[in-house]
């Protein structure tokens, strides 16, 4: 302790060598362990509840928190570190000889380092028919608290929260004289207000959405997954995050085989291709270039719809990512590696395709064992300046028995196959969008344009086929029925659209004039 009558001498930020240090974890991994180096150092361990027992059984020596504060440990441990001795001990400024005055005339210990960790509140909130009581009572409070004091007082406290750090800690103590270094001491900080932050922010997540799914404050935190060579172009910087406590991310349960690091562009062209795929139970592939798909079909197996989706338009698949909802063989490899391709995910590679794939050095090959689906409550979220746009997901699949055949003729059984599937592309296609199918492929998509007309032109003008005979999706009303003119005079024999506008009928009278089918979804797909 202290002596009762002469105030301890000043010290200046960052040269406090580390004598006392407490040890309160919930997350036990090398605990121990770095309990006995700091004992090795004459580092004096106080300790709490649970760890205290932890480390006494492997034979250390553990001063109770209850002796250092001469407070019991009460309420089932809820209340066992909330006490001034503690905190005065922490908080003091060594250099201020008021501090020291009052930590003399209080007769409180210095704190030099606070090793903690807090209680399982996000893996515990996550678990399926988890009890209300018992994720409230996984909300830490003694611990958050110790974190953010220490950290404060940096310049004479150190915080560590993290089991990863405890070597580096030991080593720069052992080599500088039982000392950290003011540069560490404010890392460790930084470290530690982040993680009271993201345990806030989990908290206070939790209890909004019990109530609100717009509540009036949106809080979030992301952690850092990689950091990327650049951005869209070579001068922007860039690093890709995953949020905290979400069921999956994009590389969730992702790993690569082969090929350079994944790129900014290669991301959001990954999202949308990979997204596309997962749409269908039957084997699908989709290539997406600039986040757009350029090809997207269906097959008996994933060569067949491959080939299919290639197929669609070439010139535009080089250098794509393309996605595959089904394992891929040698011969699925064979065909693919034909191709230029920045980026090919799928649910698997038999050996020998791998040993086909891995002879061009810089294809991307991932590998997508994440069987988890996203949650369909979880927002989408786009940044502005300044502030947040969020909305729910587009993630509803509209079924046939909720749409309507408008027109005198209605579609064949294939061409309701076909035009199911291509209203579901079309989805995923950037507004104004036009995408054209035959046979569960797509043949020619228009996407992007400021104008619809254009959008269909533009379908056309891609198709690589006669497209007499193919069915037409858009992904929002036609204004005019000068819309799907061309498509008409093109042969196209069925459309799918949502319906809406003031002049429905004029475009209901113009697809029964040229004697096709017509379907109305009554609900539109802008992706902007």
């Amino acid at each position: 302790m202290s002596d009762a009558t002469t105030a301890p001498p000043t010290t200046a930020p960052g040269e406090v060598r580390v004598r006392r240090a407490l040890l309160s974890v919930s997350d036990k991994r090398g605990i121990v362990d770095f309990a006995r180096g700091l004992a090795d150092l004459g580092v004096e361990i106080v300790s709490t509840g649970g760890t205290a027992k932890e480390l006494a059984t492997a034979g250390l020596e553990v001063r109770a928190i209850d002796d250092f504060t001469g407070f019991p440990e009460i309420m089932d441990g809820r209340v066992k570190t909330l006490h001034p001795k503690l905190y005065a001990g922490l908080l003091a400024v060594r250099d201020n000889p008021e501090h020291l005055e009052a930590t003399t005339a209080n007769d409180i210990e210095f704190v030099d380092l606070v090793c903690v960790n807090l209680y399982p509140f996000e893996r515990t909130a996550a678990r399926r028919g988890v009890d209300e009581a018992e994720v409230i009572e996984n909300i830490d409070i003694g611990g958050p608290t110790m974190i953010r004091a220490a950290a404060k007082n940096f310049a004479f406290s150190a915080v560590v929260v993290n089991p990863e750090s405890y070597d580096a800690i030991l080593m720069e103590l052992s080599e500088a004289d039982g000392k950290l270094s003011l540069e560490t001491r404010e890392a460790l900080a930084a470290e530690a207000f982040a993680t009271t932050a993201r345990y806030d922010t989990a908290i206070s997540r939790w209890f909004q959405e019990k109530h609100d799914d717009f509540a009036p404050q949106y809080v979030r935190a992301y952690e850092k997954v990689m950091d990327l060579t650049y951005g869209e172009n070579p001068h922007q910087r860039a690093a890709y995050y995953a949020q905290v406590g979400a069921r999956t991310h994009l590389l969730s349960m992702v790993s690569q085989h082969h090929g350079k690091q994944l790129s900014f562009n290669n991301l959001l062209d990954l999202e949308a291709a990979r997204t596309m795929v997962r749409d269908f139970e039957v084997p699908a592939t989709a290539i997406v270039k600039h986040n757009n798909p350029c090809g997207v079909a269906l097959g008996g197996a994933a060569l067949e719809a491959y080939r299919k989706a290639f197929d669609c338009d070439p010139l535009s698949a080089y250098g794509g990512v393309i996605a595959l909802n089904r394992r891929v063989d040698k011969a699925t490899a064979e065909a693919l590696n034909e191709q230029f391709i920045e980026v090919l995910i799928a649910p698997g590679y038999d050996a020998d395709a791998l040993e086909v794939l891995t002879q061009k050095k810089n294809i991307r090959i991932l590998d997508d064992q994440e069987k988890r689906a996203p949650l369909l409550g979880e927002a989408e979220v786009k940044q502005v300046t300044g502030g947040l746009l969020i909305q729910d997901r587009d993630s509803v699949k509209d079924a046939r028995d909720a749409m309507e055949v408008v027109t005198e003729r209605r579609p064949t059984d294939a061409e309701w196959e076909d035009l199911l599937f291509c209203w579901r592309v079309a989805k995923h296609v950037k507004s104004n969008a036009i995408v054209l199918v035959s046979g569960l492929r797509t043949i020619g998509i228009g996407a992007g344009q400021m104008s619809r007309v254009d959008s269909v032109r533009l379908s056309l003008e891609k198709c690589r086929v006669d497209p007499k005979g193919a069915v037409l999706a858009s992904d929002a009303f036609f204004p005019f029925a000068d819309g799907p003119e061309l498509a008409l005079e093109a042969g196209i024999t069925a459309v799918i659209q949502p319906g809406g506008s003031i002049r429905d009928d004029e475009v209901v009278a113009a697809a029964d004039a040229a004697g096709i089918a017509m379907v109305m979804t009554r609900r539109r797909h802008f992706r902007h």
